[in-house]
């Protein structure tokens, strides 16, 4: 089926992760659109219910849009460490999750690195990060475009730039981790970058 044309205009960044937020807008910045987050517009976050990135990001997507009557992007992305069998995967920013309701991310990455110790010093340290971004419109009508990039993790976390697990993911097979990239090198590369590379391509 082909993917619905955007209009420059306003769009809603189905987000509450600010992080997240700065990242998408840079990628749109380009292209005539008037990003606005959905935390700015006072819109709920819906609880995440699917079991995959493209059920999630379609589920976040489709609450925005109807909340705003505006199209809507959403993001959902994952860290996959193949060791541990595919997780933290959709679960990524559950484990994340603080007892006082906060995301403590540095909590997220001593967790994924104790399962890996666990599993004895010559375990792989191969992960990726994968990236589902859907467009929805009020009228239900959705698009979705994944992303994805191999790379491995490092302990303990270096860098103080990006979000997330990024202190402890190293791209390709560099040396830098994604949080001592500089932003816009992040940009061009990332799973989120990929993603959307596919959906620039079938919506403008």
């Amino acid at each position: 089926m082909t993917a619905r044309r955007l209009l420059p205009g306003p769009l809603v960044i189905a987000s509450h992760n600010q992080g997240k937020v700065r990242e998408i807008t840079a990628l749109l910045g380009p292209l005539g659109m008037e990003p606005v987050s959905a935390g700015h517009l006072g819109l709920p976050e819906p609880e995440e219910t699917e079991d995959s990135f493209v059920g999630n990001a379609t589920l976040k997507a489709l609450a925005s849009a109807r909340g705003s009557g505006m199209p809507a992007l959403a993001d959902d992305s994952g860290l996959e460490v193949a060791a541990l069998g595919g997780r933290p995967g959709v679960y990524t920013a559950n484990w994340a999750e603080a007892a006082d309701g906060t995301r403590d991310w540095y909590m997220a990455m001593e967790k994924v690195e104790a399962e890996l110790q666990k599993l004895g010093p010559d375990v792989s340290r191969a992960a990726a990060f994968a990236c589902t971004l859907a467009l929805a419109w009020p009228d239900g009508h959705v698009d979705c475009f994944s992303g994805r990039i191999e790379g491995h993790l490092t302990w303990p976390p270096r860098g103080t730039l990006g979000f997330g697990y990024d202190p402890v993911f190293v791209p390709g097979s560099g040396s830098l981790t994604f949080a001592e990239i500089d932003p816009s090198e992040k940009h061009a590369i990332s799973h989120r970058a990929r993603a959307f590379e596919k959906l620039v391509a079938a919506c403008f």
